[in-house]
């Protein structure tokens, strides 16, 4: 049991670090919203934006456990 536990410890662990790390960069995005200081236009966002939504289903994908490493098609 010792094992489970310190493998749950080490999960909350890291994934409080990483999820605020994550938000902290995300905040730290936003504040490029700034035309006084930054050009950009909206293609520049939906990209931004497009890459930030695949890696979370990306990441929602990877912790499914009825996800499967590949694509399958269906009709």
């Amino acid at each position: 049991m010792a094992n489970n536990s310190e493998k749950r410890e080490k999960f909350v662990r890291l994934a409080e670090s990483r999820t605020q790390a994550a938000l902290s960069d995300i905040r730290k995005i936003g504040n490029l919203s700034n035309q006084r200081t930054y050009e950009w236009d909206q293609a520049d966002v939906r990209k931004m934006v497009k890459a930030l939504r695949d890696a979370i289903s990306e990441m929602e994908r990877r912790f499914d456990p009825q996800g499967s490493s590949e694509q399958q098609f269906k009709l």
